[in-house]
Parts: structure tokens; C-alpha cells; sequence
């Protein structure tokens, strides 16, 4: 039976001061199964052996089972599209920005090797999910910077409704052509050779833009947590970033704590996501500019992604010392 919801309960420890008032308080994250838990699975494993102070991780498979828990307040930690943050933050939920952990994950991925140029897409099937979501959006913007009109030139298929139906679909021959992200895109050439990465569409996305990178993850904090424990909202972060560093630095022990976590199922596909995953992760405050220039690119694509506005600058938290 295909799980449609995926969730791991990891109880875990926040290398934290002995002195920190909230020493005792479980801590919640809800993060994605992919390149946001990728990046912080040296963190989760160096600490889930601690036991002075407990953080519960939730590892969930689609954005909106995150946006779930942000809705009903029962998260300091979410990881999600930063466009559907966006949208979150102008319907008054209280979470805030605070990183940028992943920089782009989308490719055009298949088995049509006659793809070389952004032309050779005239007249062809391509294969999307979430219809008016960044993948959709992305690509379509994509296309009309390329000249092609994505009403005319192409045929734009959404049958399949997930990113993991997608990918089966393209893995089975079904789809010649789809739009999905890693790691599903690693999973997928592992189960048949003749699929081939055929546009890093991150990299297309800088050549049309002067090289402003796809702000496409959002680390959000609970706003009245955050004001509470300044200190704590740093340290995560922190963490979070030298754990990141760190899989970027030793795929091939990366690789095998993402299989241990039961992240991605075996070694090779968890080492080759790792470098198309994009891991990098960094303080909102420090890359407001690019972050609203991601906005605002989108907004002018389709106001309604983002929530029909751009978000005002509260949206980001200033959290560093």
C-alpha cells in the first residue's frame, strides 16, 4: 500500500546551554521529507542520543501537512515553500521567516534525449503537479522567458496530483517529460536508467534573472516563540547551518545518516541528491533583497502564490546578535 502520509517522531536533544530557562520544554519541528531534512540530519543524529532536554522532529512528505500544524499553532519550527510562508504570513498566522535552508530543487526531467534547447520543447507533452504552484509558476515563467508560450507551444499535462505520482509516472515510461524535485529525481534515475536530468531549471531561473537564486525554502519561526527565546531561535539556526555544511562537505557520510533516518532508502540515491539538492543554508536578515526579489518575481507571475501581496518587512525575523 502506497503511504500517503509519511511521519517520524524523532525525540531529540537541542545542544543547548544547561542554563537555558526552557531546559525542560519540548521543542516541536515540523520539516519535509527531502533536501530540508537532508540538511540537518547531522544535527538530528549528534543529538538524539542526548537526553538532558527533549525536541520533537516532525518529518512529514508535502508542504500542506506543514501548513496544517502552522494553521492550528502546534509547531515553533516549519520548513516549507517560502511562497506558501508568504501566503501564511499575509493571512495574519503568526510565524516569521528566518533562513533560507535549500536553494532550488526543481528539474525538467525524462527519457526524450531529443530535449537540448529550451526550443526543442515546441510541441512536446511536459508533465506538472499543483497546478498554479511554484513548480508550475516556475516553469511557466521559465518558458516565456525562453519564448515559448506556455499556452500554445507546449502542452502542459497536470493528470498526476503529487510529486510522488509524477515521478512513478515518468519512472514507468508513462510521462516522457515531468517537472519534479529532488529527491525524487534521484529516485526516479535509479529505477531506470534511460531518465536523464534535462534542465536544472534553478539555473535557468538565474540566467533570466542576474543570477538571483530560487529562495524556494523557508525556515519559519513561531513569532511569540521566537520573541520568547531569542537565544534558543539562534542556536537552532546555527545547528541547522553546520549541519548542513557538513553534508555538503561528506556526501558519503551524509548519505548513509539519510538512509538511517529512513530519509531516502539507500546510499547511492541519498549521495547523488545531495549535490542537486542545493543545501545552503542562511539568515533571512542577511538576504532580504534576494528574498524579495524571489517575491516579487512571483507575485508578478501570479499575486495570488504569494497571498495576493507582498509580505511587509516584518515578514523577516531579526534574530542575530
Amino acid at each position: 500500500m502506497k503511504k500517503i502520509f509519511f511521519l517520524v517522531y524523532l525525540i531529540v536533544i537541542l545542544f543547548l546551554s544547561c542554563k537555558n530557562p526552557i531546559e525542560d520544554k519540548t521543542i516541536t519541528v515540523a520539516t519535509l521529507k527531502g533536501p530540508s531534512a537532508m540538511g540537518m540530519i547531522k544535527m538530528i543524529d549528534s543529538i538524539s542520543n542526548n537526553k538532558s532536554s527533549k525536541t520533537k522532529i516532525l518529518i512529514l512528505n508535502e508542504p500542506i501537512q506543514v501548513r496544517k500544524l502552522m494553521l492550528e499553532n502546534k509547531v515553533d519550527f516549519a520548513i516549507l515553500p517560502t511562497t506558501m510562508g508568504a501566503i501564511l504570513y499575509n493571512k495574519g498566522i503568526e510565524y516569521k521567516l528566518a533562513a533560507i535552508p535549500v536553494w532550488g530543487t526543481l528539474y525538467l526531467f525524462g527519457s526524450d534525449t531529443t530535449i537540448r534547447t529550451w526550443n526543442d520543447l515546441i510541441g512536446k507533452k511536459i508533465y506538472l503537479m499543483a497546478k498554479g504552484m511554484t513548480p508550475d509558476v516556475l516553469f511557466k515563467y521559465l518558458l516565456i522567458q525562453n519564448n515559448i508560450d506556455p499556452e500554445k507551444d507546449v502542452q502542459l499535462d497536470y493528470s498526476y496530483p503529487t510529486h510522488i505520482d509524477l515521478a512513478n509516472a515518468v519512472a514507468a515510461g508513462q510521462a516522457k517529460l515531468g517537472v519534479i524535485s529532488e529527491p525524487m529525481v534521484s529516485l526516479v534515475i535509479q529505477k531506470n536508467k534511460n531518465i536523464y536530468s534535462l534542465f536544472d531549471l534553478n539555473a535557468e531561473w538565474q540566467k533570466v534573472n542576474k543570477n538571483i537564486p530560487i529562495a524556494q525554502t523557508a525556515l519559519m519561526v513561531n513569532s511569540d516563540f521566537a520573541e520568547k527565546n531569542h537565544d534558543l531561535v539562534d542556536q537552532f539556526i546555527k545547528h541547522y547551518k553546520k549541519s548542513t555544511d557538513w553534508v555538503n562537505a561528506n556526501p558519503d557520510s551524509a548519505a548513509s545518516l539519510i538512509v538511517k533516518f529512513e530519509i531516502l532508502p539507500n546510499t547511492e540515491v541519498a549521495k547523488s541528491s545531495i549535490p542537486r539538492s542545493n543545501l545552503k543554508l542562511i539568515y533571512s536578515e542577511d538576504i532580504k533583497t534576494e528574498i524579495y526579489n524571489y517575491l516579487e518575481l512571483f507575485y508578478t507571475l501570479n499575486p495570488d502564490i504569494i497571498g495576493g501581496k507582498i509580505p511587509d518587512k516584518d515578514f523577516i525575523l531579526q534574530i542575530k546578535n
